[in-house]
Protein backbone atom coordinates (compact mmCIF):
# COMPACT_ATOMS: atom_id res chain seq x y z
CA UNK A 1 0.00 0.00 0.00
CA UNK A 2 1.44 3.35 -1.02
CA UNK A 3 1.77 6.17 1.50
CA UNK A 4 2.71 9.86 1.12
CA UNK A 5 6.17 8.98 2.49
CA UNK A 6 7.01 6.59 -0.35
CA UNK A 7 9.69 7.90 -2.73
CA UNK A 8 8.72 8.91 -6.21
CA UNK A 9 8.99 6.07 -8.75
CA UNK A 10 12.04 6.33 -11.04
CA UNK A 11 11.88 7.56 -14.60
CA UNK A 12 8.53 9.24 -14.00
CA UNK A 13 7.97 12.92 -14.58
CA UNK A 14 5.27 14.48 -12.49
CA UNK A 15 3.63 17.81 -13.00
CA UNK A 16 4.13 20.66 -10.58
CA UNK A 17 0.58 20.26 -9.30
CA UNK A 18 1.12 16.53 -8.60
CA UNK A 19 4.34 17.23 -6.67
CA UNK A 20 2.64 19.95 -4.63
CA UNK A 21 -0.28 17.65 -3.92
CA UNK A 22 2.07 14.86 -2.75
CA UNK A 23 3.97 17.28 -0.51
CA UNK A 24 0.70 18.60 0.93
CA UNK A 25 -0.52 15.10 1.77
CA UNK A 26 2.81 14.23 3.37
CA UNK A 27 2.70 17.39 5.49
CA UNK A 28 -0.91 16.65 6.41
CA UNK A 29 0.01 13.18 7.63
CA UNK A 30 2.72 14.71 9.83
CA UNK A 31 0.77 17.71 11.14
CA UNK A 32 -2.70 16.20 11.65
CA UNK A 33 -1.87 13.79 14.53
CA UNK A 34 0.20 16.43 16.35
CA UNK A 35 -2.36 19.18 15.83
CA UNK A 36 -5.35 17.05 16.85
CA UNK A 37 -3.53 15.77 19.94
CA UNK A 38 -2.65 19.30 21.07
CA UNK A 39 -6.20 20.51 20.35
CA UNK A 40 -7.75 17.63 22.28
CA UNK A 41 -5.51 18.15 25.32
CA UNK A 42 -6.10 21.91 25.22
CA UNK A 43 -9.87 21.37 25.02
CA UNK A 44 -9.93 18.88 27.89
CA UNK A 45 -7.83 21.19 30.08
CA UNK A 46 -10.18 24.08 29.29
CA UNK A 47 -13.23 21.96 30.08
CA UNK A 48 -11.82 20.93 33.47
CA UNK A 49 -10.85 24.54 34.23
CA UNK A 50 -14.36 25.70 33.35
CA UNK A 51 -15.82 23.14 35.76
CA UNK A 52 -13.39 23.57 38.68
CA UNK A 53 -12.49 27.29 38.74
CA UNK A 54 -16.08 28.54 39.33
CA UNK A 55 -16.00 26.56 42.59
CA UNK A 56 -12.95 28.52 43.81
CA UNK A 57 -13.73 31.72 45.80
CA UNK A 58 -13.22 34.96 43.89
CA UNK A 59 -10.39 36.12 46.14
CA UNK A 60 -8.44 32.94 45.34
CA UNK A 61 -9.00 32.87 41.60
CA UNK A 62 -5.62 32.19 39.91
CA UNK A 63 -5.84 35.14 37.53
CA UNK A 64 -6.72 37.55 40.36
CA UNK A 65 -3.91 36.22 42.59
CA UNK A 66 -1.44 36.63 39.72
CA UNK A 67 -2.65 40.17 39.00
CA UNK A 68 -2.21 41.15 42.64
CA UNK A 69 1.22 39.53 42.81
CA UNK A 70 2.47 41.26 39.66
CA UNK A 71 0.70 44.54 40.46
CA UNK A 72 -1.16 44.58 37.14
CA UNK A 73 -4.21 46.63 36.31
CA UNK A 74 -7.46 44.71 37.03
CA UNK A 75 -8.60 45.38 33.47
CA UNK A 76 -5.74 43.21 32.18
CA UNK A 77 -7.11 39.71 31.64
CA UNK A 78 -4.77 36.78 32.31
CA UNK A 79 -5.71 33.31 31.11
CA UNK A 80 -4.12 30.91 33.57
CA UNK A 81 -4.98 27.68 31.82
CA UNK A 82 -4.37 24.40 33.59
CA UNK A 83 -4.70 25.57 37.20
CA UNK A 84 -8.10 23.90 37.40
CA UNK A 85 -6.53 20.61 36.35
CA UNK A 86 -3.93 20.91 39.13
CA UNK A 87 -6.66 21.68 41.69
CA UNK A 88 -8.72 18.73 40.43
CA UNK A 89 -5.74 16.35 40.68
CA UNK A 90 -4.84 17.49 44.20
CA UNK A 91 -8.47 17.27 45.35
CA UNK A 92 -8.90 13.79 43.84
CA UNK A 93 -5.70 12.52 45.48
CA UNK A 94 -6.80 13.88 48.87
CA UNK A 95 -10.24 12.28 48.53
CA UNK A 96 -8.68 8.95 47.52
CA UNK A 97 -6.27 9.08 50.45
CA UNK A 98 -9.11 9.81 52.87
CA UNK A 99 -11.29 7.07 51.35
CA UNK A 100 -8.64 4.46 52.21
CA UNK A 101 -8.86 5.29 55.91
CA UNK A 102 -11.33 3.90 58.41
CA UNK A 103 -13.30 7.14 58.71
CA UNK A 104 -13.42 7.58 54.94
CA UNK A 105 -14.68 4.04 54.34
CA UNK A 106 -17.32 4.50 57.02
CA UNK A 107 -18.53 7.74 55.44
CA UNK A 108 -18.63 6.13 52.00
CA UNK A 109 -20.66 3.17 53.27
CA UNK A 110 -23.06 5.52 55.04
CA UNK A 111 -23.46 7.68 51.94
CA UNK A 112 -24.01 4.65 49.70
CA UNK A 113 -26.62 3.31 52.11
CA UNK A 114 -28.52 6.60 51.73
CA UNK A 115 -28.22 6.43 47.94
CA UNK A 116 -29.49 2.83 47.90
CA UNK A 117 -32.76 4.01 49.47
CA UNK A 118 -33.33 6.66 46.78
CA UNK A 119 -35.21 5.10 43.82
CA UNK A 120 -33.90 7.06 40.81
CA UNK A 121 -30.55 8.15 42.21
CA UNK A 122 -29.49 4.61 43.13
CA UNK A 123 -29.90 3.42 39.53
CA UNK A 124 -27.81 6.26 38.14
CA UNK A 125 -25.19 5.98 40.88
CA UNK A 126 -24.79 2.21 40.61
CA UNK A 127 -24.38 2.42 36.83
CA UNK A 128 -21.77 5.19 36.98
CA UNK A 129 -19.93 3.42 39.82
CA UNK A 130 -19.76 0.17 37.87
CA UNK A 131 -18.40 1.95 34.79
CA UNK A 132 -15.84 3.85 36.89
CA UNK A 133 -14.63 0.70 38.63
CA UNK A 134 -14.25 -1.04 35.26
CA UNK A 135 -12.43 1.83 33.53
CA UNK A 136 -10.21 2.86 36.44
CA UNK A 137 -9.55 -0.63 37.81
CA UNK A 138 -6.20 -1.16 39.48
CA UNK A 139 -3.50 -3.22 37.77
CA UNK A 140 -4.24 -6.32 39.85
CA UNK A 141 -7.73 -6.43 38.31
CA UNK A 142 -6.67 -5.92 34.72
CA UNK A 143 -6.29 -8.59 32.08
CA UNK A 144 -3.43 -10.99 32.71
CA UNK A 145 -2.26 -12.00 29.22
CA UNK A 146 -3.23 -12.01 25.57
CA UNK A 147 -4.06 -15.37 24.03
CA UNK A 148 -5.24 -17.16 20.92
CA UNK A 149 -8.46 -19.16 20.89
CA UNK A 150 -10.42 -21.01 18.24
CA UNK A 151 -13.54 -18.90 17.88
CA UNK A 152 -16.30 -18.85 16.61
CA UNK A 153 -15.51 -22.39 15.37
CA UNK A 154 -12.62 -24.80 15.02
CA UNK A 155 -10.01 -23.62 12.52
CA UNK A 156 -10.74 -19.90 12.98
CA UNK A 157 -8.54 -18.08 15.46
CA UNK A 158 -9.26 -14.96 17.48
CA UNK A 159 -7.33 -12.85 19.96
CA UNK A 160 -8.60 -12.88 23.51
CA UNK A 161 -7.60 -11.46 26.87
CA UNK A 162 -7.27 -13.81 29.83
CA UNK A 163 -9.08 -12.28 32.79
CA UNK A 164 -9.13 -14.93 35.52
CA UNK A 165 -9.28 -18.62 36.18
CA UNK A 166 -12.91 -19.65 36.06
CA UNK A 167 -14.32 -20.13 39.55
CA UNK A 168 -17.54 -20.97 41.33
CA UNK A 169 -20.52 -22.73 39.83
CA UNK A 170 -19.34 -22.29 36.23
CA UNK A 171 -16.04 -24.05 36.96
CA UNK A 172 -17.83 -26.83 38.86
CA UNK A 173 -20.51 -27.57 36.25
CA UNK A 174 -18.67 -27.06 32.96
CA UNK A 175 -15.93 -29.15 31.33
CA UNK A 176 -16.33 -31.95 33.89
CA UNK A 177 -14.86 -29.65 36.56
CA UNK A 178 -11.50 -29.55 34.76
CA UNK A 179 -9.54 -26.25 34.78
CA UNK A 180 -11.11 -23.46 32.73
CA UNK A 181 -10.10 -19.90 31.89
CA UNK A 182 -12.29 -16.82 31.55
CA UNK A 183 -11.44 -15.06 28.28
CA UNK A 184 -12.68 -11.71 26.99
CA UNK A 185 -12.86 -11.63 23.19
CA UNK A 186 -12.88 -8.00 21.96
CA UNK A 187 -14.53 -6.67 18.82
CA UNK A 188 -12.87 -4.61 16.09
CA UNK A 189 -12.25 -1.67 16.05
CA UNK A 190 -13.75 -1.06 19.50
CA UNK A 191 -11.99 -3.38 21.97
CA UNK A 192 -14.14 -2.23 24.90
CA UNK A 193 -17.04 -4.33 23.63
CA UNK A 194 -16.91 -8.08 23.11
CA UNK A 195 -17.83 -11.45 24.55
CA UNK A 196 -17.02 -13.25 27.78
CA UNK A 197 -16.21 -16.89 27.02
CA UNK A 198 -15.11 -19.78 29.21
CA UNK A 199 -12.49 -22.05 27.63
CA UNK A 200 -10.76 -25.22 28.82
CA UNK A 201 -7.25 -24.29 29.91
CA UNK A 202 -5.78 -26.74 27.37
CA UNK A 203 -7.44 -24.87 24.47
CA UNK A 204 -5.74 -21.56 25.30
CA UNK A 205 -2.54 -20.49 23.54
CA UNK A 206 -0.85 -17.71 25.49
CA UNK A 207 0.96 -15.05 23.44
CA UNK A 208 4.25 -13.29 24.15
CA UNK A 209 2.84 -9.89 23.16
CA UNK A 210 1.48 -7.68 25.93
CA UNK A 211 -2.18 -6.88 26.40
CA UNK A 212 -1.56 -3.34 25.10
CA UNK A 213 0.10 -4.68 21.94
CA UNK A 214 -2.74 -7.13 21.35
CA UNK A 215 -5.26 -4.30 21.78
CA UNK A 216 -3.42 -2.30 19.09
CA UNK A 217 -3.68 -5.28 16.77
CA UNK A 218 -7.43 -5.50 17.37
CA UNK A 219 -8.01 -1.75 16.98
CA UNK A 220 -6.05 -1.63 13.71
CA UNK A 221 -8.05 -4.57 12.30
CA UNK A 222 -4.86 -6.56 11.81
CA UNK A 223 -2.87 -3.81 10.09
CA UNK A 224 -0.44 -3.20 12.96
CA UNK A 225 1.48 -6.20 14.25
CA UNK A 226 3.33 -5.33 17.48
CA UNK A 227 5.99 -8.03 17.31
CA UNK A 228 8.06 -7.44 14.22
CA UNK A 229 9.58 -10.93 14.19
CA UNK A 230 9.66 -12.57 10.77
CA UNK A 231 7.49 -15.69 10.97
CA UNK A 232 9.63 -17.25 8.21
CA UNK A 233 12.75 -17.08 10.38
CA UNK A 234 13.50 -20.53 11.82
CA UNK A 235 13.30 -20.75 15.62
CA UNK A 236 16.52 -20.56 17.57
CA UNK A 237 17.91 -23.50 19.56
CA UNK A 238 15.19 -25.75 18.24
CA UNK A 239 12.44 -23.77 20.01
CA UNK A 240 8.97 -23.66 18.53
Amino acid sequence: MNTPFDPEPPLTRRSLFARLRASFLTGLVVIAPVGLTIWLIWSVVGWIDGFVLPLVPDSYQPDKVLQDYLGLDPSVQINVRGIGVVIFLVFTIVVGWMAKGLIGRSLIRYGESLVERTPVVRTIYSGIKQISETVFAQSERSFEKACLIEYPRRGIWAIGFISTTTKGEIAARANDARPMVSVFVPTTPNPTSGFLLFFPADDIIELDMTVEEAAKLVISAGLVYPNGKDPNTPPENGQI
